[in-house]
């Protein structure tokens, strides 16, 4: 048996786990230091100190979302926990989305455009600087939306072409790459930590 003590060190961090690939941010999140628990469900958010909304089809998490209740249950758990939004995630908690308009949860202060590079086909992975300490950091793309424009409480992270692509504000992070897919675990390591930070200040 687990000690409990043991585990209340570990932040327990839901990956919505309605499409996308939940499964390698739930490993990258048991790597960064946190217990990791799948969502499909409203009632599986409860006791979370934290939520990932991984990549997939933006339109298609809305539709899932709308089913039993979950998108109620999800505004009223992210008005209060962080949140981290990767790609398809990073559109969801945008307050703009455009290419074409699209509803979204409206968290975050930043203006974001859908498949702004184009297709599958034109997916790519670089490295960039960052502002996380550790040098250069693998970024991978897949029909990566935009982040356009970011309101003045929008901390920019990094950056790709002259455009944010890790931004952050308050509990909320967002990312238009795929860090799951990397071997780097820095950017779940911030998410962890600053679920970490918020739980230890509401003790």
């Amino acid at each position: 048996m687990l000690n409990p003590d043991a585990d209340l060190r570990r932040p327990r961090i839901g990956v919505l786990a309605l499409q996308g690939d939940f499964a390698a941010h739930a490993q990258a999140l048991e790597e960064a230091g946190a217990a990791a628990f799948e969502v499909r469900k409203p009632s599986e958010l409860e006791g979370l100190d934290g939520l990932i909304l991984p990549g997939g089809e933006s339109t298609t998490f809305l539709k899932f979302l709308e089913r039993d209740g979950f998108l109620e249950s999800l505004q009223r758990f992210l008005a209060e926990k962080p949140a981290f939004g990767t790609c398809a995630g990073c559109i969801l908690l945008a307050r703009n989305v455009s290419h074409p308009a699209q509803e979204s949860l409206g968290l975050m202060d930043i203006t974001v455009e859908r498949n702004a590079y184009g297709r599958q086909i034109d997916s790519a992975i670089q490295t960039r600087e960052t502002r996380l300490p550790g040098g250069p950091l693998e970024m991978v793309y897949i029909r990566a939306p935009r982040i356009a424009a970011v309101g003045d409480g929008v901390e920019v992270m990094a950056e790709r072409d002259g455009f944010p692509v890790l931004v952050r504000q308050g509990r909320l992070l967002a990312a238009t790459f795929h860090p799951e897919l990397s071997s780097d675990r820095r950017v779940h390591q911030l998410f962890v930590n600053m679920v970490r930070d918020q739980s230890n200040s509401h003790k």
